[in-house]
């Protein structure tokens, strides 16, 4: 039936809704998608907030799974998470020129990850993460190498105060130093290698692309191993493997973001934050306490991070100004 004169106001307002453009995302989200050292700064923190989550969960499903399997769940969920947003753009996101650098990304990631995951089933969470911090310090130089990135006496000095912290925390010659602790090391040196190739190819490959992409690389690789270790998980266990996946995907995200906001050097003493995070969480679901020796290395950490953060935002204003 057309319609009438009397409800063409009504039919016109139905239209006027439904091609209206769509509602533009307030200023306070704008924030968070600009370029700049602030966003950095804030995802690269978002970062070791889920890092740290995700390091509770591997802990609590390694106590009735195989570090292999929740690797593998892991990736797998992941992957089911982007697929949604893949699709619903259409066949677009499926392309990339770089196939070769998601395999080599996927292959680093599945290192760093089973790593990570077996060594925090090792050691403490604080003690985990202490040493998971050295990563910076892979990745600075690798930076300047891969990436041709400057840095400048600033951030060298940020990393310098920050790698006293972890010293002071690491205690060399103490027992935090056996064998054990190769495990989280070769992680982080894994981890850094990674975040080298995801920062080369920000520039080119879209976000999704390079979520579904190490998804799928790091499920397929570890298909096999977890077959043969397979024990058939509870529903609670698949509720905390769909959340470690989800988990997984954000801290891409973040990464990612926070390298398309400002230099990943500029970033490097953050992932110093992820102590401060792993020391109040492995208090609250482990009963774990900080020593002062800890907590005063710390203290460097925070101190290293509040410079670099100070001197880059004066940086950018200068620019700006």
């Amino acid at each position: 039936m057309s319609a009438t004169p009397a409800h063409a106001p009504a039919l016109a307002e139905d239209l006027a809704v439904a091609f209206a453009p769509p509602p533009q995302p307030p200023q306070s989200v704008n924030w968070f998608m600009r370029k700049g050292y602030p966003q950095g700064a804030f995802w690269a923190v978002m970062i070791t907030l889920v890092s740290v989550t995700n390091d509770i969960l591997m802990r609590l499903l390694g106590a009735g799974l195989d570090i292999i399997q929740i690797s593998f769940f892991r990736f797998f969920f992941g992957m089911l998470a982007v697929i949604p947003l893949m699709l619903s753009h259409g066949s677009t996101l499926f392309k990339t020129s770089r196939p070769w650098m998601h395999f080599w990304r996927a292959i680093l990631g599945v290192g760093a990850i089973g790593g990570a995951c077996y060594s925090v089933n090792l050691m403490p969470l604080s003690d985990n993460t202490i040493i998971m911090s050295s990563q910076p310090f892979f990745f600075l130089p690798l930076a300047v190498i891969f990436l041709r990135e400057k840095v400048d006496m600033s951030r060298w000095i940020a990393i310098l105060i920050g790698f006293i912290g972890l010293l002071i925390m690491f205690q060399p010659g103490a027992e935090a130093l056996r064998i054990v602790a190769l495990v989280p090391i070769t992680a982080a040196i894994l981890f850094a290698m990674s975040d080298v190739v995801a920062k080369k190819m920000v520039a080119t490959e879209n976000t999704h692309s390079m979520l579904f992409y190490f998804a799928v690389g790091t499920t397929l690789i570890t298909l096999v191993p977890a077959i043969l270790v397979w024990q058939t998980p509870s529903w609670y266990q698949l509720g905390m493997l769909a959340l470690l996946g989800i988990g997984g995907n954000l801290i891409q995200v973040c990464m990612i973001r926070a390298f398309s906001a400002t230099d990943a050097s500029a970033l490097s003493p953050f992932r110093y934050v992820e102590f401060i995070f792993a020391a109040l969480f492995g208090f609250l679901f482990f009963l774990e306490v900080p020593t002062l020796v800890t907590l005063t290395g710390a203290t460097f950490i925070i101190a290293g991070t509040a410079y670099i953060s100070y001197y880059e935002t004066r940086k950018e204003q200068k620019k700006k100004g």
